[in-house]
């Protein structure tokens, strides 16, 4: 089978969550030779296509991978991402697959990982997760009874125009914008610039811009193909090359229900990962035609990086992200490239 960018991504964190497994390894080895039983669990997948999708298919294929290693994996496919957080939450579920976004509210640390303009590329992306993956990292990954046992990058989120036209901020001014209105940091953005917020979810948004009901949308570039689009970026729009922020895909657990190695060791298993993840990322964002990027001039980057900070301390202020893991990602930008003007300040931004 040749898979689309989409069920590529889908592929590699279905491969993660078999590290679900391995702490269980020689304990299950010994459970099985003594006759003892195997480990039920459930496991809900978020997937807009739902149980014919991409991602709750390759799932479902490593599910005799987990039971060799004594855990049997009951997968329920969600259509509606909302719906599997709330089931997850009411304990429905003993693990689930979501957004980073979504897993906002079983962890405000990790949600914040996604804050606009706060991990502006690969290099830094890299370092976060390498910092993430050490054990010491452990806590903050940990809220009450929940723990984050993987995280995965799935690319920058990029903003989809319909018209080249809308190439600055004042032309976003009175722009219908298909924007998560489960995301008060989204919604700060769009309003912030002055555009229309058009309420939508990860299922539908897609088609809203397709069809033209809103002018904008931003996703990463997985996205382009498998959700067709370019149908609304033809013949006359664009996707402009600005990383606003960068996505990734949580699993998350209810701790007491998994050894308690289990979240360190998925961690570290989607660590050595990383550059499978970014060969799939690449190959997305290649599979974009060059006369559809949009690249901004450099004055114009350096405005969206004020504005997007500008944002980012609102939202600290407010309790939407956790200061901590805006701390962090200001110090990995600064060292990456300890030119940029926030270097200079002591706000942690």
């Amino acid at each position: 089978m040749t898979l689309t960018p989409l069920s590529r991504q889908v592929a590699l964190i279905a491969a993660l969550c078999v590290g679900l497994a391995l702490p269980l390894t020689g304990q299950a080895q010994a459970g099985t030779d003594a006759g003892s039983q195997t480990l039920e669990r459930s496991f809900c997948v978020f997937d807009p296509v739902g149980a014919s999708g991409p991602l709750f298919a390759v799932v479902k294929a490593f599910q005799p991978v987990a039971l060799k290693n004594g855990i049997r994996f009951n997968l329920s496919a969600y259509t509606d991402e909302k719906v599997a957080a709330e089931d997850f939450k009411a304990g429905q579920c003993d693990a689930v697959m979501l957004t980073g976004t979504r897993a906002r509210e079983f962890n405000k640390f990790s949600g914040s990982l996604e804050a606009m303009g706060a991990v502006p590329g690969k290099e830094e992306m890299r370092l976060l997760y390498n910092t993430l993956s050490q054990p010491q990292a452990r806590p903050l990954l940990t809220e009450g009874p929940y723990a984050v046992a993987g995280i995965v990058p799935a690319g920058a989120i990029y903003l989809y125009t319909r018209n080249r036209g809308i190439n600055t901020v004042g032309e976003l001014q009175g722009k219908r914008v298909a924007t998560l209105d489960y995301d008060q940091a989204s919604v700060r953005m769009v309003r912030h610039v002055g555009a229309s917020v058009v309420g939508s979810n990860s299922a539908n948004f897609a088609g809203k811009f397709n069809n033209g009901s809103v002018d904008l949308a931003y996703a990463p570039a997985v996205a382009y193909t498998p959700l067709e689009l370019y149908k609304g970026v033809e013949p006359e729009g664009a996707v402009v090359k600005y990383a606003l922020s960068y996505m990734n895909f949580q699993i998350i657990l209810h701790s007491d229900r998994f050894p308690e190695s289990a979240g360190q060791m998925v961690r570290e298993e989607a660590n050595k990962r990383l550059d499978e993840a970014y060969e799939i990322i690449a190959r997305a964002e290649a599979e974009i035609p060059e006369e559809v990027w949009m690249h901004l001039p450099q004055e114009d980057t350096a405005e969206y990086d004020k504005m997007l900070r500008k944002v980012r301390l609102s939202l600290v202020s407010d309790g939407v992200y956790d200061g901590r893991a805006i701390k962090l990602m200001k110090a990995i930008r600064c060292r990456v490239d300890a030119s940029r003007s926030e270097c200079a300040s002591t706000t942690d931004s």
